[in-house]
């Protein structure tokens, strides 16, 4: 994947990294842990249901395909700018990973009621509310509700890849990153992480292809991926809570090599 010429400043620590004690050792190998489950049973099930991605994805036009590194392009530049103004008024109310499944779920059902059109015009929606879902979490990890750095590391999220696309790992480049907050700073994280989101987007338009049974894959598809993403925010602003303390590079590595060891605690 082309990386664009964007800058990342990852933060010096103002003195030595302090040594990981035991409780921190082991909060990182649960994150460990939690990335490996993220891409789990849910995950599986739905692709039980309507059968495998291959199979799925020849269900989109050509055209369509062509078109969903721009369409998730696109889903992610509104997110970005609608999931933080629809945090003021009646938003402030919608808050918790539930009310934003739920939310979500029904989006998902009604995205693909109509089949592939009325799917693409729920996709801005649907991406809203895992963007919500994931500042949520970052919240909820000691981040800045009003900064716009918070933002861009819920952008960062969206580079995890995505269930049944084979590629679900985190981005840890991004743990300790201070990206400048300029609209071109955006715009190369958004180019960045949109090829791996692009994949997401292939599977659930594909789900929602056929009418009116499109509207059940919608809902489940649209559950799975708040499910999978808020598992991911998790992780990522879980390390950078820890990052902040001990430094990033004692966090992300000792997380790099409880995933290598595949010696997953089992919570």
């Amino acid at each position: 994947m082309d990386q664009p010429n964007q800058e990342i400043d990852h933060a010096d620590p103002a003195s030595d990294p302090k040594p990981l004690p035991a409780d921190v050792l082991d909060e990182i190998a649960a994150l460990a842990a939690k990335q490996k489950r993220a891409n789990g049973v849910l995950m599986s099930a739905i692709n039980f249901v309507g059968g495998q991605v291959d199979d799925m994805l020849k269900l989109l036009p050509g055209g369509t395909r062509a078109q969903v590194d721009e369409l998730a392009r696109a889903a992610l530049r509104q997110s970005f700018d609608v999931a933080h103004k629809s945090r003021s008024g009646v938003g402030q109310n919608i808050g918790s990973d539930r009310v934003h499944k739920i939310l979500g779920t029904l989006s998902g059902a009604l995205g693909g009621f109509g089949g592939l059109p009325t799917a693409i015009a729920e996709l801005p929606v649907s991406t809203t509310m895992i963007f919500r879902a994931v500042h949520h979490v970052a919240v909820s990890y000691g981040e800045d509700p009003d900064a716009e750095e918070t933002r861009l590391a819920c952008l960062a999220v969206f580079g995890a890849g995505g269930p049944g696309t084979g590629d679900d790992s985190l981005d840890t480049a991004f743990i300790g990153a201070r990206l400048s907050i300029t609209g071109a700073a955006v715009n190369g994280l958004i180019a960045r992480v949109a090829p791996r989101f692009a994949a997401v987007i292939s599977q659930k338009l594909a789900t929602q292809a056929v009418p009116v049974l499109g509207a059940a894959a919608g809902a489940g598809t649209n559950y799975a991926f708040i499910d999978y993403y808020v598992a991911m925010a998790h992780v990522h602003f879980g390390l950078r809570k820890l990052a902040r303390t001990y430094g990033e590079e004692a966090v992300t590595d000792h997380f790099h090599a409880v995933l290598a060891s595949g010696k997953l605690p089992q919570t």
